[in-house]
This record gives C-alpha cells, sequence and structure tokens, in this order.
C-alpha cells in the first residue's frame, strides 16, 4: 500500500458498494483469494441492501469506511469496511471485510484500530465485542494477537435464516470476544 487509507463513515448511498464487498468476502470463489473466507462454511449470501440501509437507519450503528485515492479527480476505491455499535454498554465489531487481494497488507489491523478509537474515544465505551463462527480457529487467533479474548460465551447459529446464508455443517455456533479498551 503506498498511500494512507482515508476514513469515513458510510451513507446511503455507499450501500451497494459495502454489499459487494462484503459478499466478496466472505462467499464464493472470489472470497478464496482472501483468508477471510466463509465459502466452505456458508452459501448464499453474507449481507443485502436490506440489513445495510436497516443498520445505517438505526440509531447507534455505523459503517466504517476505509478507502484509498485511486486515479485522479477525488476517485476512491473502497479498500475495507465494518459495522461498528453501541449494544449493552460496549462496542461492537461485525462485518469486517477486506477485499480479498488486499488481505494480509495491515488493511484490517488498520480498520480495526480506527474502529476501537471510535469506541473508546469517541463513543466512550470500555470494551469492544464481537461474534466469530467458534470453528475459525485462524480467525480466532487473529484477533487474539490483538488483544481480545474468548469469553466462552457462545450463541447460536440462525439455522434457517437465509439472511445469515445456508449452512454446509451443521455444528456452526458463534463465539463473544471481547476487548478492554
Amino acid at each position: 500500500m503506498t498511500a494512507a487509507l482515508q476514513f469515513r463513515l458510510a451513507g446511503r448511498d455507499d450501500v451497494d458498494a459495502i454489499v459487494a464487498l462484503v459478499e466478496s468476502a466472505y462467499r464464493g470463489d472470489a472470497s478464496r483469494a482472501g483468508w477471510t473466507t466463509e465459502a466452505d462454511l456458508l452459501d448464499g449470501r453474507r449481507t443485502g441492501d436490506d440489513e445495510i440501509l436497516a443498520t445505517l437507519a438505526s440509531p447507534g450503528n455505523v459503517f466504517l469506511l476505509a478507502e484509498q485515492a485511486s486515479g485522479g479527480a477525488g476517485t476512491r476505491d473502497l479498500l475495507a469496511c465494518a459495522h461498528i455499535a453501541e449494544q449493552d454498554g460496549a462496542g461492537y465489531f461485525g462485518m469486517f471485510s477486506v477485499q480479498p487481494r488486499l488481505q494480509g497488507a495491515g488493511i484490517g489491523k488498520q480498520v480495526l484500530a480506527e474502529a476501537e478509537r471510535i469506541v473508546r474515544d469517541d463513543w466512550q465505551l470500555p470494551a469492544i465485542r464481537m461474534t466469530v463462527i467458534d470453528v475459525r480457529d485462524e480467525l480466532i487467533a487473529f484477533y487474539e494477537r490483538r488483544g481480545y479474548r474468548r469469553t466462552g460465551i457462545h450463541k447460536p447459529f440462525p439455522y434457517g435464516d437465509a439472511r445469515f446464508g445456508d449452512p454446509k455443517r451443521d455444528d456452526l455456533r458463534f463465539e463473544v470476544l471481547e476487548k478492554p479498551l
């Protein structure tokens, strides 16, 4: 990466780009270019316009976008995004997506750090949480190296709800990870 990332919060005009980025990072063959793919665990959609619009309209929810200048005339490429919310007295971090071909280049670390900064400094919250499919050992290890800890709290996977994908396994569940800020 040669140019610095620029962060901003998403608006309604960004919905299509967010959906495309999230889908490319988690589903289908394109997602296999990166290491965060869920293609071996789930088929179907990861998100849609309906979910992103509802999230943007919900108080205490934002999408953080990471962009980089491209070409000229002020155009920017969307490289990464994350949903950040205030939930139960802590920040919540989810739908974290980096363009698959750019995964491993340090962009994700920068986005995670910016999300943590927003939760800590702007929202004045003491911790940040996320849920991760608990069979994703490599992904959990990534977060543990960044100070997150496994809480042992598990949540069921929403089997039968196509908004979350079509599971290829019957042993999926979420684990809550947490980091004090």
